[in-house]
């Protein structure tokens, strides 16, 4: 049974590891309100070096592997309950054998850090995003929540 982290009055996310080894509280800023290319970020960026290894926030199912304009390479990741999905982009790459469909474990590498899509080659990131799924499973669809504040608890539990 997930263990659930509270993030606003009205919604909650599963507790998830750090998606980089080794990430510190440092390398978080929360941009969810900040407007990017126009829209509301609704992510938070981490800045690590081209190919650093992407893991698996928590454990669950590769929902959809997905090349986009804005978002480059892209993984979903949903839980094992079907109510979060994991968005990682701009990524480099993908784990060699991850296929939609692939089960994976919290921890698990499933891409490398990149700078694919729209954004700076010269600055390699991951943009990692949540959404609360809908009855209808979408995953382009899913209502964003902030991920920094469970970014920040799986940081400190890591240490």
């Amino acid at each position: 049974m997930p263990v659930f982290l509270a993030v606003g009055a009205t919604s909650s996310i599963p507790e998830m590891t750090p998606p980089i080894r080794g990430l510190t509280l440092a390398n978080l800023r929360d941009t969810f309100e900040e407007i990017h290319n126009g829209q509301r970020h609704e992510a938070v960026d981490i800045l690590e070096p081209r190919g650093t290894p992407v893991l698996a926030v928590v454990s669950g199912t590769i929902r959809k592997l997905f090349h986009s304009k804005p978002g480059g390479n892209t993984i979903y990741q949903f839980d094992e309950m079907g109510v979060y999905c994991y968005y990682y982009a701009h990524l480099a790459g993908y784990m060699e054998g991850l296929r939609e469909g692939s089960r994976v474990r919290s921890g698990d590498i499933i891409g490398f850090v990149g700078s694919t899509g729209n954004a700076d080659s010269r600055t390699p990131h991951l943009h990692f995003a949540i959404f609360e799924l809908g009855p209808e499973k979408l995953w382009w669809q899913g209502k964003a929540i902030d991920a920094y504040p469970g970014l920040v608890a799986a940081v400190k539990r890591a240490k």
